[in-house]
């Protein structure tokens, strides 16, 4: 399990995930950027490694690196990893928290799209996150009900 130490950021690194320590520094840093950029959704991003030496990265990167920092600025934790653009009925099963029998009536519904590859079922890991992202903001959409119910009942401290 190597670890490294490189521009003041511990990293602990196996296999293909690694664990960033992250400063209460580096979370007030990532504040005051987020704070700086007002909201932006996008933004260009240059880094700079000497006098005359810089790079300014392709939009999606930059993207991504403001993402991670407004993640960091309100003090979540961050997990980065790769998933395959197409993957397997209990991959996405697995990824919705849920059965694969209980996927497989979604497919055949048409509540998810799926294709054949071959005699198999896959979906592209887009159509599933779309999915999940769908899943979490109805939880959210229903505790926030339930939370207003509970004022209007007199239920909350």
């Amino acid at each position: 399990m190597p670890y490294s130490k490189g521009s003041n950021v511990d990293t602990l690194q196996r296999d293909d995930r690694a664990t960033v320590s992250v400063s209460p520094r580096e979370i007030e840093q990532a504040r005051n950027v987020r704070e700086w950029l007002g909201g932006k959704e996008s933004a260009a991003v240059t880094v700079e490694t000497g006098p005359n030496r810089h790079l300014t990265m392709p939009p999606e990167l930059a993207d991504l690196v403001l993402q991670l920092v407004d993640l960091v600025g309100r003090g979540c934790t961050v997990t980065i990893g790769s998933i395959p653009n197409e993957v397997t009925t209990t991959v996405a099963a697995g990824m919705l928290g849920m059965s694969r029998p209980s996927l497989m009536k979604l497919v055949r519904e048409g509540k998810i799209p799926a294709h054949k590859v071959g005699s198999h079922t896959r979906l592209y890991s887009k159509d599933v996150l779309a999915v999940r992202r769908a899943q979490l903001e109805s939880q959210s959409k229903a505790f926030d009900e339930l939370r207003a119910l509970e004022e209007e009942l007199g239920l909350r401290d």
